[in-house]
């Protein structure tokens, strides 16, 4: 039913609970599951004027992306299903939408959580942007 699925993925338990559904939706059909960590600019440029911190926190950063792919990947491979990884940086809302149409995602699978504010709690502020600005169906998974 769906050639490309896309999870965004950062390790949360939101985002493993996607990365499960959509190697499961994946298992035994011919669709390729795109792994997508996002490092956030915004994140990484608010320590870049503190000299040695901006370093630390760059390679922070990859180690996340690394864990969370590592993790992924290892999912889809458990279940033989065929997936990408890639890590991109940006503000993570648009380099979804972005990836999500030079692929052809036929899929995204996001987790749903939040990590301020009450608005967020209730559905993440980058799934609630996704949700509204690709040209794909969604599925929400919650841990």
């Amino acid at each position: 039913m769906y050639g490309d699925i896309l999870v965004p993925t950062d390790g949360s338990d939101s985002s493993t609970a996607a990365v499960e559904q959509a190697v499961a939706i994946a298992e035994g059909e011919s669709t390729t599951v795109h792994f997508l960590h996002v490092v956030d600019v915004g994140t990484e440029m608010s320590a870049s004027a503190s000299g040695n911190i901006a370093s630390q926190l760059t390679e922070m950063l990859e180690e996340e992306a690394e864990s969370a792919l590592d993790d992924a990947v290892s999912r889809a491979e458990a279940a033989s299903v065929d997936y990408e990884q890639t890590t991109r940086e940006g503000d993570p809302h648009e380099v979804i939408e972005k990836y999500s149409a030079e692929h052809d995602i036929d899929l995204v699978v996001m987790g749903a959580s939040g990590q301020s504010g009450l608005k967020e709690r209730l559905l993440g502020s980058t799934t609630d942007r996704v949700v509204r600005t690709v040209e794909t169906s969604v599925l929400i998974a919650r841990p």
